[in-house]
């Protein structure tokens, strides 16, 4: 090459390495190596490959480039590198020697060098530091009209903005610094800035927003060859808001790996400390001592104070949770250097330290501190501080403590339906958890058990607290679901499960806010006896409401109940497979001594109101509930509303699904008996017509309900499984659903009590009562207990009612429930 155009090419190398790092790589290499005396355009090329590899995520051998840059080049030229140099060791970890870098480039290249220097104030723990260099940048960059570093700026003070809740500034700086970036035709960075733009709505808690602009970014960086680690860290983080622990903990383990492969140090610790926090959610104590640990042993390397205090208020947490004692030097120091929702939840973390040694001077410190919280920012951080308040009047003002924790579930419940997609808005429920437990302790203290019947209201399933919103049409969802039904290939039905995932979330919905928790004395149960259970203090209670009166009565140790409990499903699934005199003897003994603990002595019909770990109860083969009606309610709220929902006429619809033994011949003989008509090899979109026309369907099919992802729970027909995401897009829903297919009467439990499943879906969307097996069932058992069934409901019976009936009939307490009213 001429020395004229080896310049001119390292130039546009120079040019690439922004906009198209991956064609500027070879183009630099190719400059070096013909460039030879040239050291201008040494220096440059060197620079723009150094510049490129770290925009791709090869950051160690970007600052061997850049380092090059800097010897080679002189003045001005010199300063560039330094700058670029600076940056590619911050993302090292290496904050320190990139503000050395930084501070020698400042007097040659002024504004520019002092926005990058705020970035670097920023990771080093000096916010208002870096605002100051940011909005001194701004002035100068705008002065002079050099747009691609106001472009740079304005990004980095947006995430600042966002960081200091001026959600609505930070929004302004990010629109305009995307508009910049496609004017000078900077495409990859338009992905960037649609990830921080995500961060933004993250942080201001619009979950839909923040997703949309995520999977938007996502497209465009990997179309131009940028690094998604920081996506996958952002919708780890997003996912943890609202309490999915276990697909936060797979992003951030996905996003700790990419960020080691790029280089990228200084991201390692932050998303090893999001690990741990996905780890205290989800209950696994040691793995959040371990990655907290990690992260600070790294923090304090890097010299990062501030993120060192992030990690020890979470150390100190996943030992408070543990139960394990946890020494802290400087309490004081470490609360000073957090902000936002980690300064909250370290007063409260501290508080309950200073409890245990008896400083209550401490406690009322830490907690009037974190109440501050309850007036602004995002709803998760107002409902930690409304709770904050809560514990503070807990023992002093019980009331005022009651009150608090109400004001505090008020704001979530605001911000439940804003989340769109039924598993956000489950796993949101999480945050609730805290609350309802005080206000529950409070009403326990107090002995009135109308308050107590509230709370444990109040800890119920918020889902269904919220009249039933149908999600918006969204042709492409459709389009993913129909794919999903045709596809046999089990890698393609992995990554289309993940696509109507993401998809579903971006839907939103809105409908009437939440409906105030139902009081005793509003519940018209005619002869009914309705029971309430709650845990409290690790111990499960029964409420038991009979002719307006409520007792309460402690039932044992939730643990010593659930290992009964685990028995039961056990010894019926033996059964079903071979009968065996011991196994037949094993469930005869816990149900006797279940029966016993959990249920009054009564002869009345039973309304059955489950906490976490008796949903999935088989309630017919307890002794007393043989031949009588039992209904299982999510809450007694939504049983009040189900009951008080206008019968609609019967019409009935039947249809079977395709390998299941006597599924044709039940679902014709069933057919038969209302005289319709059965489809023959039943598709999805058969059964989901009759869904939304007849006001009670029977489905005989293989169920599957998938733990992991409930929303894939299912029931196979003959071109598919129908899954939950078909049942959310109906505009009606039956009043009443038989389903012969096993385990899709089970739900899946997550935090708060919330359910997640096929049963529980058309629960949400208004079914009044649904039958279906908690247990799996011999086929050969359940055509003639379904056709007991319907002949009971065309004799007018309930489903309650027939069910019961039927089964007592042939024998057979067997585990089909009633769920509903």
């Amino acid at each position: 090459m001429l020395a004229g155009s080896v310049l001119h090419a390292a130039r546009e190398a120079m040019r690439l390495a922004d906009v198209d790092p991956i064609k500027a790589i070879p183009l630099a290499a190719q400059v070096v190596s013909d460039a030879r005396e040239d050291v201008p355009a040494l220096a440059l090329a060197e620079q723009a490959w150094g510049h490129a590899l770290c925009q791709t995520g090869q950051v160690g051998e970007a600052v061997a480039h850049l380092r090059r840059a800097v010897r080679l080049g002189a003045g001005k030229a010199a300063a560039e590198s330094r700058m670029k140099l600076a940056f590619a060791l911050v993302q090292q970890g290496r904050p320190a020697p990139a503000l050395r870098e930084v501070d020698l480039a400042v007097p040659l290249l002024g504004a520019r060098a002092r926005s990058q220097r705020a970035v670097i104030l920023y990771h080093l723990g000096r916010p208002d530091d870096a605002f100051a260099d940011y909005q001194a940048a701004d002035r100068a960059l705008r002065r002079r009209g050099e747009t691609l570093a106001l472009q740079r700026n304005l990004v980095n003070r947006g995430i600042l903005q966002a960081e200091r809740l001026n959600f609505a500034l930070a929004v302004k700086d990010l629109l305009e610094a995307e508009e910049l970036a496609r004017d000078l035709g900077r495409d990859l960075v338009v992905g960037i800035i649609a990830e921080n733009l995500g961060f933004v709505e993250s942080r201001r808690g619009d979950v839909p927003a923040a997703l949309a602009h995520f999977d938007r970014a996502e497209e465009i960086i990997t179309r131009h060859g940028g690094r998604l680690a920081p996506v996958l860290f952002d919708r780890a983080e997003l996912l943890l808001s609202v309490g999915m622990a276990g697909e936060a903990r797979e992003h951030a383990s996905q996003a700790v790996a990419a960020f080691r492969a790029e280089g990228r140090r200084l991201m390692v610790p932050e998303t090893q400390l999001l690990l741990a926090d996905a780890a205290l959610l989800g209950r696994d104590w040691a793995a959040a001592g371990r990655h907290a640990r990690a992260a600070l042993a790294q923090f304090v390397r890097q010299g990062r104070d501030q993120h060192a205090a992030f990690a020890r208020a979470t150390v100190l947490r996943a030992a408070l949770s543990a139960g394990k004692p946890c020494r802290i030097s400087d309490p004081d120091a470490m609360v000073a250097a957090l902000h936002g929702r980690l300064a909250v939840q370290a007063h409260l973390d501290l508080a309950v330290v200073a409890g245990r040694r008896r400083q209550p001077a401490r406690v009322v410190a830490h907690l009037t501190t974190a109440s501050q919280a309850r007036t602004r920012g995002p709803a998760t951080l107002r409902a930690r501080g409304w709770y904050a308040e809560a514990l503070l009047h807990e023992r002093t003002t019980p009331r005022r403590a009651a009150a608090a924790a109400r004001r505090g579930l008020r704001v979530l419940d605001e911000n439940h339906a804003a989340l769109g997609a039924s598993d956000l808005r489950a796993h949101s429920a999480a945050h609730r958890a805290d609350l309802a437990a005080l206000g529950l302790r409070v009403a326990l203290r107090s002995g009135r058990l109308a308050d107590v019947f509230e709370w444990a209201e109040r800890g119920r399933a918020s889902r269904f607290l919220h009249r039933p919103v149908r999600p918006p049409d969204d042709p492409e969802l459709a389009a993913l679901l129909q794919s999903l039904r045709a596809t046999k290939l089990t890698h393609r039905q992995v990554e289309l499960e993940r696509r109507i995932k993401n998809r579903s979330r971006l839907l939103r919905t809105t409908g009437p806010g939440p409906s105030e928790p139902v009081r005793p004395a509003e519940l018209d149960l005619g002869d009914r006896v309705l029971v309430q259970y709650v845990e409290a203090d690790g111990d499960l209670l029964a409420l038991t409401l009979t002719d307006r009166r409520l007792d309460l009565r402690v039932v044992g140790p939730v643990g010593e109940v659930a290992d009964l409990l685990e028995r039961v499903p056990f010894a019926l699934r033996h059964l079903a497979r071979r009968p065996r005199p011991e196994i037949l003897q094993l469930l005869r003994t816990t149900v006797s001594t279940l029966d016993s603990l959990l249920l009054p002595r009564c002869d009345r019909p039973l309304v059955v109101v489950p906490t976490g770990l008796l949903h999935n109860v088989p309630w017919s083969t307890l002794p007393s509930c043989r031949g009588k009606p039992v209904v299982v309610a999510p809450s007694a709220t939504s049983w009040r509303s189900a009951a008080s929902q206008p019968a609609r006429p019967r019409t009935f619809a039947v249809a079977s699904g395709p390998g299941l033994p006597g599924a044709d011949e039940e679902a014709q003989a069933i057919a038969d008996l209302h005289a319709v008509t059965s489809p023959r090899d039943a598709t999805v979109d058969d059964v989901l017509k009759a869904l939304a026309t007849a006001g009670t369907v029977h489905l005989a099919a293989h169920g599957r309900l998938n733990p992991d992802n409930p929303l894939f729970s299912a029931l196979s027909l003959h071109d598919g499984p129908l899954v939950v995401y078909d049942v959310q897009r109906l505009e009606q829903v039956p009043e009443t659903v038989i389903m012969a297919a096993c385990d899709v009467g089970r739900s899946v439990i997550v935090s708060g009590n919330e359910l997640l499943g096929l049963a529980a879906t058309f629960l949400e969307r208004g079914t009044s009562q649904l039958i279906a097996p908690v247990v799996p069932v011999p086929d050969a058992e359940t055509k003639d207990l379904m056709l007991g069934v319907h002949r009971r409901l065309r004799e007018g019976r309930s489903p309650a009612e027939a069910l019961a009936e039927a089964q007592e009939e042939l024998n057979q307490p067997n585990g089909f429930v009633c769920v509903g009213a």
